[in-house]
C-alpha cells in the first residue's frame, strides 16, 4: 500500500499526469491513498486513474478549494480532495473536513481477500507555524479511527501529515510516544521499518520544490493501528517511489510517495 500528494494542479498537471500513472503502473500497489487530486465537471483525477489501472476508487471533495484556486485563478473551475484507490472493491466511510482549513480526511472501507479494512487518507495543514492546528487535526482522524465500525484488518492512516515524526502532532496520533489523542490508541509509524527513517518525502532533489529554499522533510506517513482487528498484519519493506523523472524526463509530482509492504502475519 502506498500514499502520494499529487499537487493538484500546479506545474503543468496536465504534462505530469502520463507521468503519475506511469509511476503508479509500476507501483502496482493494491492499496493507494492520494492527497491533492484535482477534479473538474463531475469528474476526478483518481477515478481515471483507477480505470487505467483495473482499479476501484473513492474520491471526497474539499468543500473549500479556494486556497489552491486563488493561487491559479486559471484552474478556478477546478476542486480538490481525497481518494483511496483499491485493487478490490472500496467504499465511502466517512469525509470530513479538518478545521476549515480546506484539508479533508477520507475514511472508506475495503473489500480485501481476507477481511475487511478501514483505510483514512488524510492531508494536513501546511503552515510551517501550524503544529496546533494538526493537533487538532489528528484527534478528528483518532476519533475516526475508535468510532469506525471493526473491521478485520487493523486501521490503516495514511496521507501528507505535513509534519515530521518528532512534531507533536505525529506523538499525538500516534500514541505510544506521548498520552493518545483517542484512550488507547495506538498508531505504529511504519517509517520505523525503512532503511532510512528519515528519508525525505519532501526533498530540494526535486525540482518542483528546489526553488522554494525548503529543507529536506519526512512528511508523508503510513500508520497502522496497533492491537485492533482480528487479522494481523506484519511490515515488510518500506520504501520511496516517485522520487525521480518517469520515461518522458517529467517528474510526476511535488512529494515523493511512501509504498509499504504490508503482510498477514500469523496467529499466535
Amino acid at each position: 500500500m502506498a500514499t502520494w500528494n499529487l499537487w493538484w494542479r500546479f506545474g503543468e498537471a496536465d504534462r505530469r499526469r502520463p507521468a503519475v500513472l506511469e509511476t503508479l503502473r509500476a507501483l502496482d500497489a493494491d492499496v493507494i491513498g492520494l492527497q491533492e487530486v484535482w477534479s473538474r465537471d463531475g469528474e476526478d483525477l483518481a477515478s481515471g486513474l483507477a480505470a487505467e489501472l483495473g482499479m476501484h476508487a473513492v474520491f471526497g471533495a474539499s468543500p473549500d478549494a479556494s486556497s489552491w484556486t486563488s493561487r491559479l485563478p486559471a484552474d478556478a473551475d477546478c476542486g480538490i480532495g481525497n481518494a483511496v484507490l483499491a485493487r478490490w472493491p472500496v467504499h465511502p466511510l466517512h469525509l470530513e473536513g479538518l478545521c476549515g482549513t480546506g484539508r479533508v480526511l477520507l475514511g472508506t472501507t475495503v473489500d480485501t481477500p481476507v477481511g475487511s479494512w478501514h483505510v483514512q487518507s488524510a492531508h494536513l495543514t501546511s503552515s510551517a507555524s501550524g503544529s496546533a492546528v494538526r493537533c487538532e487535526q489528528v484527534r478528528v482522524i483518532a476519533r475516526h479511527v475508535v468510532s469506525a465500525p471493526p473491521t478485520d484488518l487493523p486501521p490503516l492512516v495514511l496521507g501528507d501529515f505535513n509534519a515530521e515524526a518528532a512534531s507533536d502532532e505525529m506523538r499525538l496520533v500516534e500514541g505510544h510516544l506521548t498520552a493518545p489523542a483517542e484512550p488507547g490508541l495506538v498508531l505504529v509509524n511504519t517509517r520505523r521499518w525503512a532503511a532510512d527513517p528519515d528519508e525525505p518525502t519532501w526533498s530540494p532533489a526535486n525540482p518542483y520544490v528546489a526553488p522554494s529554499g525548503s529543507p529536506p522533510s519526512r512528511i508523508d506517513h503510513v500508520l497502522v493501528g496497533a492491537g485492533r482487528g482480528s487479522v494481523p498484519l506484519r511490515v515488510g519493506d518500506v520504501a520511496l517511489f516517485g522520487d525521480g523523472p518517469a520515461s518522458d524526463g517529467v517528474w510526476p509530482s511535488d512529494h515523493h510517495g511512501v509504498v509499504v509492504d504490508l503482510e498477514v502475519a500469523d496467529r499466535a
